[in-house]
């Protein structure tokens, strides 16, 4: 029997055996993975992704459907497709014929941060004298705008401070917001925020760097809260995606990892940075820049708080300021107790140093809190920090490891200081630091 066909019903028969578009598995990419916390494993319809310790996803590729919600979701686009060799063939033809699709959600995502250009640095003072931290800040701001090809620009709201705009610029900005009126004197939330809710709405930013200080984290979540986006606090480390996105590291789960995280579907991206965790810029006084004069209409009535005074803490002769110092010579448990630090301050009394220690040992009562090196305590940039009897986890490495030389002095080989360690001293501290405390004084006499 002959069976004649139409074209028309040729057509309809090709359609019906036309091959369907495979979907893939998900697999994860070696290396990428930031530890963001389980997106993807909570994005997953079927279960199909466990994490280990480290909090890396495993996807079992027999139970993936493809659907694309955890590659969707990732923050560090640490997950993709893998199609094997036969849908790869698939894949091309259907591309051969097919119109190519259109990512909505990523078309509505871009059509949202469009808007949004620049780099802003929030310049904290009081009195008129700028936080130190606001000009570290201004050095990664220079990076991160060069990495963008935008200006970066400073917010300096205040009384009396038109003379920090050049300030700024010395030290990278190109271009200074200044909002100079009396209701500004002193910090408070409310006007504060209305400001720069103000100035966020009308200039669009993408990115916002304030101190992680009291007056910085006060005001970065409230500002976060306002305008509906992500915010970040205490960042170690901030870099630039492919897709402009903020890429914000700081120590997560109690400091025993490093995460990477991403702000990708709303602007500006927030984040904060503890002083002296980034370093100072190198000052360039003839640098200049545009001032932009703004105003806020905001009166002293309509504002619910009032300074009533300011008291400075500066009592005690004992206050040390560890953050700043430049010779550092901090203990740990292996100090075992209190009255064994009368070593460490013989050594620093030699050296010039300020005493600091870890977590633990301000735990035990052996140090004040404000003498704490850590994630927790202070973050610091000695030019030589001596670590003795400290392990050297990770909470207290964030706080330290960024010191120009760091000398570890521990009976553990294998303790993880070592890891950062410029000079590493293997033996009990009870031995080495009188030794070391007796030799710097003998070269002391030799020089005098």
């Amino acid at each position: 029997m002959n069976l004649k066909l139409t074209g028309k019903e040729m057509l309809k028969m090709t359609e019906a055996v036309k091959a369907k578009k495979p979907r893939g598995r998900a697999r994860v990419i070696p290396g990428k993975c930031a530890a963001c916390g389980a997106r993807c494993q909570s994005a997953c319809p079927v279960d199909c992704i466990e994490m280990t310790e480290a909090g890396e996803p495993v996807v079992s590729a027999e139970k993936c459907i493809g659907c694309l919600k955890c590659v969707k979701v990732c923050p560090a686009s640490a997950l993709e497709m893998f199609f094997t060799p036969e849908e790869q063939k698939i894949l091309a033809e259907l591309a051969q014929a097919a119109a190519p699709e259109v990512d909505e959600e990523e078309l509505e995502r871009q059509r949202r941060i469009a808007p949004f250009r620049g780099v802003w640095v929030f310049v904290e003072q009081n009195d008129g004298e700028p936080a130190r931290v606001s000009w570290e800040l201004m050095g990664s701001g220079r990076s991160l705008a060069d990495s963008l090809d935008v200006e970066l620009s400073a917010i300096i709201i205040g009384s009396g401070v038109g003379k920090l705009a050049q300030e700024a610029f010395s030290y990278g900005a190109d271009c200074a917001y200044l909002i100079d009126q009396p209701v500004f004197a002193r910090y408070r939330t409310e006007p504060y925020l209305e400001t720069m809710c103000y100035l966020v709405e009308k200039y669009k930013p993408e990115v916002v760097l304030m101190g992680a200080t009291g007056m910085g984290r006060d005001l970065a979540g409230a500002v976060a809260t306002r305008v509906k986006t992500g915010l970040t606090a205490d960042c170690t480390g901030l870099d630039i995606d492919d897709k402009r996105n903020l890429m914000q590291t700081r120590p997560a789960f109690g400091g025993n990892i490093m995460a990477t995280i991403m702000c990708d579907k709303y602007r500006p991206q927030m984040a904060t940075v503890r002083p002296h965790v980034m370093p100072l810029p190198e000052r360039q006084p003839n640098a200049t820049g545009r001032v932009l004069p703004e105003s806020f209409a905001i009166s002293e009535s309509s504002i619910f708080s009032r300074v009533l005074e300011v008291i400075t803490d500066k009592s005690g002769k004992d206050r040390v300021d560890v953050a700043g110092a430049e010779f550092i010579v901090s203990g740990g448990r292996g100090l075992m107790a209190k009255e064994n630090f009368a070593i460490l301050e013989e050594l620093a009394g030699e050296l010039g140093a300020v005493v600091g220690g870890s977590r633990s040992a301000v735990d035990a009562g052996w140090l004040p809190p404000d003498r704490q090196v850590g994630q927790t305590g202070k973050t610091v940039r000695p030019k030589i920090y001596i670590a003795c009897g400290i392990s050297g986890a990770i909470q207290h490495l964030v706080g330290m490891q960024d010191s120009d030389v760091v000398i570890a002095i521990n009976r553990d080989p294998e303790a993880p200081i070592f890891e950062v360690a410029t000079f590493g001293i293997v033996g009990d501290l009870f031995d080495v630091v009188p030794a070391l405390t007796t030799r710097i004084r003998e070269l002391k006499q030799a020089r005098a």
